[in-house]
């Protein structure tokens, strides 16, 4: 099988949500899936489901919400610890579908290192279906990808003051 490169960004919701799907079907069909959730800090309700998919693994790096300010010391080094689990799974080949779910936040808050980053993409999106996650994806990994999705925001109910409800937005 032919593996591709995928971007999913835009201001739209649900690019973790396209993600997620594209794991489930992957599972599904016997393939081994790794998610990298990275600036998301705490577990969230689908969390509950995916540790129940046989062939589906995630782990969490991040620490706290940090949007409206500026990352920490630590939310870089949670976010390179997470990076570097994440090329030792790839390394191990102990995966067919890695998804790196708000990758493109962590590259914009330069948690992590944006070349380093692509070039790690390069060189295994060969061997890997990849996908990144996140708004303001970066012009290198767009050039890179094999297929991008913008999640545009045309009206949103966020704009009405409805704030996030549990099991829709988390």
């Amino acid at each position: 099988m032919k593996t591709m490169y995928h971007v999913i960004t835009g201001n739209g919701k649900g690019k973790t949500t396209a993600a997620l799907g594209m794991a489930l079907r992957a599972a599904g069909s016997g393939m081994r899936v790794f998610i990298a959730q990275f600036v998301k800090g705490k577990p969230y309700a689908e969390h509950q489901i995916l540790e129940q998919v046989p062939g589906i693994d995630f782990a969490l790096f991040g620490r706290r919400c940090f949007i409206h300010k500026a990352p920490e010391r630590e939310d870089i080094e949670v976010a390179q610890k997470g990076w570097l689990q994440v090329q030792q799974i790839v390394q191990n080949k102990t995966v067919d579908l890695l998804i790196l779910d708000e990758l493109h936040i962590a590259l914009y808050y330069q948690l992590l290192e944006e070349k380093e980053v692509a070039e790690f993409i390069a060189q295994n999106k060969k061997d890997i279906e990849i996908v990144t996650t996140g708004r303001y994806a970066p012009d290198g990994l767009i050039d890179l990808a094999d297929l991008v999705s913008n999640i545009e925001e045309v009206k949103h109910y966020y704009e009405q003051g409805v704030e996030a409800r549990k099991g829709i937005e988390f």
